[in-house]
């Protein structure tokens, strides 16, 4: 997954709940694991002394010429999974005499137990990069087999799998926030999107909009408490911030969300936004009518064109997100997955040979990310973690249909480049939702006002998880 990862097989509003749904389950466990991983002391992008060879915590590569033996690896089921699973022909052509034994497993519902009482341990597991922090303590700290490649990885991935100096998770894919935009209806209204390059921008062309299509409310506003925190995390990350910092420190209390909230609360009071859950029925239909034109969101949302909007289909184009000052990010993360080894798994440093296999070499992620049988154009809802994959001059994926034809692959590599380095995600939350979360929308209903939202729900962070854990 990415958080919340949306394939084009994926069509249906049901689907999409279902795995909003999921990652809500992901994030509620890491909460309750909290007191199982370690303390969230420090980040770093690169290994320290603890990946010495010899450290009993650290995984080293295989030292045979050709290694030989049984994995068994974790997937979700669906799309990625077959993606996967495709690939294991490749590389067997690498590693003739690795067997991979590969399996859907639901893993929200049986890693946890999995891994507490060390019965039939995976090798290797698709983790939610939310997840990797409660989970830690079970993980290999993979700092040593990723040295060749750490200084290639997109820093944000490498920040969010770092905890206590150890890297605990194989980045997979980087997930960068764009603004979608229907191309058409903006033409036919003479507003000119491309001309945008900062949320003030994005304002001026909403109200041009909406004085020319007086009913519409042009900006997405997210009416889930959920996806709605994590929309605003994309926008912190923009600004290098989130939640807490590498300590686990609040930082919601800043003049980095007074300026995301502010921007929220004015396209609100000014009726520019349409306030709808993401893909519901009331969003679809503001999008296939017009009124809702611009959308803010991680690169997934070009499931939508694909799949749900067929009366605009090929209407949708998209860019990098708007700055929040001059020279500022132009995109920030919201959502991701990686791949974990737990240490209690028999043949770890083969599951390490498969992934370092699909994410770090050449043949390994064109078939991941190229086109292939679930993917007849390529894998195009994220892009790859590794830079030297995510080449602007070399697509892995082909254009869009659904987006008029337009290059994604460039668009999407070039905004994730923009991304700043992150923190691992605490693991309390999903608990924040029911103060930040909630919070947000009060103040969408017009109940508080920014400030209020930052400074009420940093006190009830602190006292009811925080200081809890």
């Amino acid at each position: 997954m990415h958080l919340l990862h949306r394939g084009p097989r994926r069509a249906t509003h049901t689907g999409v709940a279902r795995r909003t749904a999921g990652l809500v389950a992901v994030l509620t466990t890491a909460t309750l694991l909290a007191a199982c991983g370690p303390a969230i002391d420090s980040g770093g992008d690169e290994p320290d002394e603890s990946t010495a060879a010899g450290d009993p915590d650290v995984l080293q590569a295989p030292t045979e010429e050709s290694p030989s033996g049984e994995i068994t690896i974790w997937d979700r089921s669906g799309d990625l999974y077959e993606v996967f699973d495709a690939a294991i022909a490749a590389f067997n052509e690498k590693y003739p005499d690795i067997t991979v034994n590969h399996e859907a497993v639901d893993i929200d519902a049986k890693l946890q137990n999995t891994l507490i009482t060390g019965t039939d341990v995976p090798d290797g597991v698709f983790l939610d990069d939310a997840k990797v922090a409660g989970f830690a303590d079970y993980l290999w700290d993979l700092g040593s087999v990723l040295e060749p490649y750490v200084g290639d990885i997109a820093q944000q991935k490498v920040d969010v799998n770092s905890l206590d100096g150890g890297i605990y998770g194989v980045p997979f894919d980087l997930d960068p926030g764009l603004l979608y935009y229907n191309a058409t209806a903006l033409e036919a209204a003479g507003v000119d999107a491309t001309a945008i390059e900062s949320y003030d921008d994005l304002l001026e062309a909403a109200r041009q909009y909406k004085a020319a299509v007086p009913d519409a409310g042009p900006i997405h506003l997210e009416q889930s408490a959920f996806l709605g925190q994590l929309q605003l995390e994309m926008y912190a990350s923009q600004l290098g911030t989130s939640l807490a910092d590498e300590n686990g420190e609040l930082r919601i209390a800043s003049p980095e969300y007074e300026q995301i909230l502010t921007f929220l609360d004015t396209v609100q009071r000014e009726g520019l936004g349409t306030r709808a859950e993401y893909l519901s029925q009331s969003d679809v239909g503001a999008l296939e009518s017009g009124k809702q034109v611009f959308y803010p969101w991680a690169i997934w949302f070009n499931f939508a064109p694909q799949q749900q909007l067929t009366e605009t289909q090929g209407d949708w184009r998209a860019m990098p997100l708007p700055a929040w000052s001059e020279g500022g990010a132009r995109s920030g993360a919201m959502g991701g997955s990686s791949f974990v080894l737990p240490r209690d798994g028999e043949n770890s440093e083969l599951a390490w040979l498969f992934y370092e296999f699909l994410m770090f070499d050449e043949a390994g992620y064109t078939a991941v990310y190229g086109p292939n049988d679930v993917y007849p154009d390529g894998l195009n809802t994220s892009i790859p973690a590794y830079e030297p994959a995510a080449d602007p001059a070399r697509p892995l994926f082909g254009p869009l249909d659904a987006l008029g034809g337009q290059d994604l692959w460039t668009v999407a590599v070039e905004a994730g480049q923009e991304i700043p380095g992150g923190t691992p995600t605490p693991a309390w939350w999903a608990g924040a939702v029911d103060y930040l979360g909630n919070n947000v929308q009060r103040m969408l209903d017009g109940a508080m006002t920014p400030q209020e939202v930052m400074e009420q729900s940093a006190a009830d962070i602190q006292a009811n998880l925080v200081d809890r854990q």
